[in-house]
């Protein structure tokens, strides 16, 4: 068995997932990949710090879908294993584990001493029953889906618990950052408690969630800062206003905002793991026809949306998956759809709209960026007569009626990758997932990613998932404009923000400057 003590490198599969974009150059921007070298002479302890996010969905962390509340939690919860900022996934609940050859057996040691944050000792019932709840052992329901391939949580001693899988998978441990919470805690979604460095201690709907450092946290000296408040905001609009007021200490917004304030915040810029898409419910007429899809990519001009909405600051996408996961991306694609009016028109022709046809564009409102998307597209369909009309929904709206209930008929979005693994990008597209909020389906897509996720050699493993993207893209499931870029401003005085290669905002790292 393969054995791993204190930091596990994802060699045979995370190692390469991440290339950390080196941080504008330019004034008040920081010259690495976090805000400041780190030196304990240069550490004030304590203090607070404000930030903005949306509504969110759930605290509950195997219920949370929302990529801002994930972020959240992502402060409050820890898994098994967690990723640091290098792609690396390193133990956090466990304090080593070992995977079989097979791949059929991961088994893992509790770290001594931790504890939640209500003072309680983590224990391997704990774990059990994290595991269990997540894969819906109990109910027959998984909370996570990706948990489903497990046969048996097995708790062997006092300290030790091992992972039985249905079937092999190399890739599984990315899975294991799944919370670990207390046995038969029944308040989760209201008084969350879980491992990590900070803990929530208040919730306002609509207004705030505040969370305190966790004094009991295993990793000594983190974190930091004392307290932290997410100011719950719908507009993007009063993100720069409170900026410019100095109420918020950090916030994403975009570059030509930042530009705007540098004289009290320093502009960090890395990669935000978001990518834009114009999503098109692929089970409403008239998209259920591919030449109908495939005639929007035409229309849209994603560079123009790029130069315009983002600043320049953005990479072309042609599929759903993010340009720094190089071992699994397939380049090229990005140029399959060209801007090109005349044969977006023929294919609209062929589909039977020769005059176009009326669409509308949900987009969430508190994202000031997609509106400004929306809009750029807006103007783009209008030469091939396509009348696109824009509804500004609330964010609760957006996940109730377009993401679960798929009630609308294109949607300008960004998805992330909540697990470092190809399948959190591109499973969402199998016919029978429960994310796949665009109705794609596509049974060759389906077998080739069954393929993927049973194969055991990593060359064929690599090929089946760029298979998957090209498909995606010559189906034109969804029109992908760009793999984002984050422009990140921290208010000067403040250091220690790290990029992360997923969307979340690790503040266990950030602290005042002497």
């Amino acid at each position: 068995m393969k054995k791993h003590k204190i930091i596990f490198n994802v060699t045979s599969l995370l190692t390469v997932i991440l290339i950390l974009f080196s941080l504008a150059g330019c004034t008040n921007a920081a010259s690495n990949n976090t805000s400041d070298t780190k030196s304990a002479d240069n550490i004030k302890e304590g203090g607070s710090i404000s930030l903005p996010t949306s509504e969110p969905d759930f605290l509950d962390p195997d219920l949370a879908a929302a990529a801002d509340t994930r972020s959240v939690l992502f402060n409050v919860f820890e898994g098994l294993v967690k990723p640091d900022e290098n792609g690396n996934l390193i133990p956090a609940v466990a304090s080593s584990y070992e995977i079989s050859k097979d791949a059929l057996k991961y088994t893992f040691k509790l770290r001594k001493g931790i504890k939640f944050q209500n003072g309680n000792p983590v224990t391997v019932q704990d774990i059990k029953y994290s595991l269990d709840r997540a894969a819906g052992k109990d109910t027959g329901k998984p909370l996570k889906t990706e948990l489903t391939n497990i046969k048996s949580v097995d708790i062997k001693d006092d300290s030790t618990v091992e992972i039985n899988l249905t079937k092999a998978d190399s890739e599984f441990l990315s899975y294991l950052t799944v919370a670990i919470i207390p046995k038969d805690y029944k308040d989760q979604n209201t008084k969350p408690i879980g491992t990590g460095p900070f803990k929530i201690v208040k919730y306002t709907p609509q207004q705030e969630i505040v969370l305190e450092k966790n004094k009991d946290y295993w990793q000594k000296g983190l974190p930091h800062i004392d307290k932290v408040t997410y100011k719950i905001t719908s507009d993007a609009n009063s993100i720069l206003v409170d900026l410019k007021a100095g109420s918020l200490d950090t916030a994403f917004i975009p570059k030509d905002q930042a530009d705007q304030i540098l004289n009290d915040y320093n502009l960090l810029i890395g990669s935000a793991n978001l990518l834009q898409q114009l999503s098109i419910n692929n089970a409403v007429k008239p998209f259920d026809d591919v030449r109908v899809r495939q005639a929007l990519y035409y229309a849209i001009d994603t560079q123009n949306i790029i130069d315009t909405v983002a600043s320049g600051v953005g990479k072309p996408a042609g599929t759903n998956f993010f340009s720094s996961f190089k071992k699994y991306f397939q380049p090229g694609l990005e140029k399959t759809y060209k801007k090109n009016i005349d044969k977006a028109k023929e294919l609209l022709k062929e589909a039977g709209y020769p005059n176009g046809f009326e669409t509308s564009i949900s987009v969430p409102s508190n994202y000031q960026f997609h509106l400004d998307t929306a809009q750029v597209i807006v103007e783009q369909l209008k030469a091939i007569n396509v009348k696109a009309t824009i509804k500004p929904v609330e964010w609760g709206v957006w996940l109730s009626n377009v993401y679960k209930g798929r009630q609308y008929d294109t949607t300008v979005i960004s998805l992330d990758a909540s697990y470092l693994s190809p399948r959190a990008l591109l499973g969402r597209y199998v016919s029978t997932d429960s994310s796949n909020f665009i109705n794609f389906k596509d049974p060759k897509y389906d077998e080739i990613y069954n393929q993927a996720v049973n194969e055991t050699d990593d060359a064929k493993k690599v090929e089946y998932y760029k298979q998957l993207q090209t498909i995606l893209n010559k189906d034109a499931a969804s029109v992908f404009i760009q793999d984002q870029q984050k422009t990140v401003v921290l208010k000067k005085g403040l250091a220690g923000y790290k990029f992360y290669p997923l969307y979340v905002q690790d503040l266990s790292s950030i602290y005042y400057t002497k």
